[in-house]
C-alpha cells in the first residue's frame, strides 16, 4: 500500500468534542431558537451607545452624592460610620467573602473619598461615550462595596438593580474596545439578558401593587402618591390637584404597563417596540412628576435595550441619520466574547429561579438579594401608597430654658418644611437623609422609633454637640454653626397646595415626636453606645 492509499483520519480537537456533547447540543439548539427570536440581523451598537451613556449619566450622579453625602452619613464623623459597622462584623467573624467590600480593609475617610473620585472619574469617561468591559466591572466593584457596608442609606431597591443593570450592560459592551459605535456588534444573548431584566422589574413592580394596596385596585393610589412620594418637585402640585379621572386613568395606565407590557417584550418586533415606547413614556412621565433618585432612569436602562438601531434610526433626524449609518458598520462579536456571555446568561437563569419563586407568590418580597454580589434580584415599587403626608420638622433653641424658648427650624434641601419653600428639582441625584426622614416620619409608635431609626437619634446628637461635619446635609442651619442648647421634633401633616397658591404647602395636625432633648440626655448616650457610634467628645470642633 501507498502512501496515497492511508486513509485521512483526523483526531478531533478538544473543542469539537466539546461541541459534540448532547448537553451542549441542546443548549446551542436553544440559543439558536433565542437567536432568532431576537432577529440578529439587526444591529445594536447605536443602542449599546445609548444604553452604556444613561447608564453612565447614572453613575455620573451617584457617585457626585456619594462626594457630598458619603462622609457625612458614612464618614468617621458620620450618622452611621462604615468604621464601627465593619469592626462589629469583624468582631461577628463576618470577612471579605461574606461581604465583598473593598471597606472590609479600609474604612477610613480617606478610602471613602479616594474610590467615590476614582469611582466618578470611570463614569464620567462612561457618560462621554468611551465604555468598555474592564470599566464597567470596576464601577460595579466600587459601588458595590458601598452598597454592602452602606447600611440604612443604601437600602433602596435601585441600588442592587443598578448593580445587576452594570453587570448586563458589561456584557453588552466589548471587552476591550471603549467605543461603543466603532467597536465590534454586541453579542444578541445580551440584549436578551437586557429584556429579561424588563421584565422582571416592570412585572415585580406591577405584582407587588396588586398584592399590597387595595387602592391599586379602586383605581385611587394616584390621589394622594404625588402629594405623599418622597420628594415632590414643583410639577407635583399639577399632577396632585388633576381631576381623580385622570388619576384613575394614571392607574390603569400603570397597570397595563407593568402587568401586560413585560409579556410583550416577548412577543414579535413591533408589539416589543410598542410596549418598549410605553414604558419609556410612562418612566419619563414619573421623572416629571417627582425626584425618585435615579430610580427611572436607571429603568430606562434595560428598557432602551428593547430597541435597535433601526428603531433608533427612524426617530433620528435625517442629517444625524446619515452620519451614523456612515460609522456603523456590521461586524458580529468574537466567539470569546459570545462565550461569555452565554455562560453569563447561564448563570443569570440558573439564578432567576427564586426570582421566579417569589413573584409567584402571594407574599412577594419587593426588593431582594439572592446572592451576595446582587447579581440576580427582585424589584419592586410602592406596592402601598399612603394618602396623608407626615413630616418631622427638628428645631433647635440657643436659650437656656426649653419651656420659655424661640425654637428655629434646621432645613434640609428637599424635604418640606418652610411652607414657603419651592420644592426643589433633582433629577437623577438623590438626597439620601431626605429620603431617609420621611421614612421616619411616618405613624409608626414612637417608643419603637429609636429601634428603626437610630440614625435619628444619633442627627440630634451631633447637632447637640456642634459636630460641623453633619451640617453638611442641612440647606438651613437657623444657628450658623453654633451649637444649640436644646433639641426637638415635631411632626405635622403637610398638605401640597395647587400651583400659583400664596405658598406651596400647609400643615396641621402638631404633635411631639421627641421632647426637648440637650446633650445631657441619658437616652441619646445609650443610642450611642448600642451601636458603638464615637463619643460626643470626638465631635466638638
Amino acid at each position: 500500500m501507498s502512501d496515497n492509499d492511508v486513509p485521512d483520519v483526523r483526531v478531533p480537537t478538544p473543542w469539537a468534542r466539546f461541541a459534540r456533547w448532547r448537553p451542549v447540543r441542546v443548549v446551542r439548539a436553544i440559543g439558536a431558537v433565542v437567536v432568532r427570536w431576537a432577529e440578529p440581523s439587526r444591529d445594536y451598537r447605536l443602542t449599546r451607545w445609548l444604553v452604556t451613556r444613561l447608564l453612565g449619566v447614572v453613575y455620573v450622579f451617584a457617585f457626585l452624592g456619594l462626594v457630598y453625602q458619603a462622609l457625612p452619613l458614612l464618614g468617621e464623623h458620620g450618622l452611621t460610620p462604615i468604621g464601627s459597622y465593619v469592626d462589629r462584623m469583624h468582631t461577628a467573624g463576618v470577612t471579605f467573602w461574606d461581604v465583598p467590600s473593598v471597606f472590609m480593609w479600609d474604612a477610613s475617610d480617606t478610602a471613602i473619598l479616594a474610590w467615590t473620585y476614582i469611582g466618578l472619574a470611570i463614569a464620567i469617561a462612561v457618560l462621554l461615550g468611551y465604555a468598555n468591559l474592564p470599566m464597567l466591572l470596576v464601577l460595579w466593584a466600587i459601588y458595590g462595596s458601598f452598597e454592602r457596608v452602606g447600611q440604612t442609606w443604601f437600602s433602596f431597591g435601585w441600588e442592587i438593580q443598578l448593580l445587576e443593570t452594570t453587570v448586563i450592560v458589561a456584557a453588552l459592551a466589548h471587552p476591550w474596545d471603549p467605543r461603543p459605535l466603532a467597536a465590534r456588534s454586541p453579542p444578541v444573548t445580551a440584549l436578551v439578558l437586557l429584556r429579561w431584566l424588563t421584565f422582571r422589574i416592570m412585572l415585580g413592580a406591577g405584582l407587588i401593587k396588586l398584592r399590597g394596596s387595595a387602592c391599586w385596585t379602586d383605581l385611587t393610589c394616584l390621589d394622594g402618591h404625588f402629594e405623599t412620594q418622597p420628594s415632590p418637585n414643583p410639577l407635583s402640585a399639577v399632577f396632585h390637584h388633576m381631576p381623580h379621572a385622570v388619576h384613575a386613568l394614571g392607574v390603569v395606565f400603570n397597570h397595563a404597563v407593568e402587568l401586560v407590557g413585560p409579556f410583550c417584550l416577548f412577543g414579535p418586533r413591533r408589539v416589543r417596540l410598542i410596549a418598549a415606547a410605553a414604558m419609556a413614556a410612562f418612566q419619563l412621565t414619573l421623572i416629571a412628576s417627582g425626584n425618585l433618585a435615579f430610580l427611572n432612569w436607571l429603568t430606562l436602562v434595560p428598557i432602551l435595550g428593547c430597541f435597535d438601531d433601526d428603531a433608533l434610526l427612524a426617530i433620528t433626524p435625517r442629517r444625524l441619520r446619515d452620519v451614523l449609518r456612515s460609522r456603523l458598520h456590521d461586524r458580529p462579536a468574537r466567539r470569546g466574547h459570545r462565550i461569555w456571555v452565554a455562560c453569563l446568561a447561564v448563570v443569570v437563569a440558573y439564578k432567576s429561579v427564586p426570582v421566579i419563586e417569589n413573584l409567584c407568590h402571594h407574599h412577594q418580597a419587593m426588593n431582594r438579594s439572592y446572592d451576595r454580589l446582587e447579581l440576580v434580584n427582585t424589584y419592586g415599587a410602592f406596592g402601598s401608597v399612603d394618602m396623608v403626608r407626615h413630616e418631622l420638622v427638628i428645631e433647635g433653641t440657643l436659650d437656656a430654658d426649653p419651656t420659655a424658648a424661640t425654637w428655629h427650624a434646621y432645613e434640609l434641601p428637599c424635604k418640606p418644611g418652610d411652607m414657603a419653600r419651592r420644592p426643589c428639582v433633582l433629577g437623577p441625584y438623590h438626597r439620601r437623609l431626605d429620603w431617609l426622614m420621611w421614612f421616619a416620619s411616618m405613624p409608626e409608635p414612637r417608643e419603637q422609633a429609636w429601634q428603626a431609626y437610630p440614625w435619628v437619634f444619633h442627627l440630634v446628637y451631633k447637632l447637640l454637640d456642634g459636630d460641623r461635619t453633619v451640617r453638611e446635609l442641612f440647606a438651613v442651619d437657623p444657628f450658623d454653626g453654633q451649637p444649640p442648647a436644646w433639641i426637638r421634633i415635631r411632626r405635622f401633616v403637610y398638605h401640597l397646595e395647587p400651583l400659583g397658591a400664596d405658598a406651596w404647602w400647609t400643615r396641621d395636625s402638631e404633635e411631639e415626636w421627641l421632647p426637648p432633648t440637650d446633650l445631657r440626655s441619658d437616652f441619646l448616650a445609650t443610642v450611642l453606645a448600642e451601636f458603638d457610634w464615637p463619643s460626643p467628645s470626638v465631635y466638638t470642633p
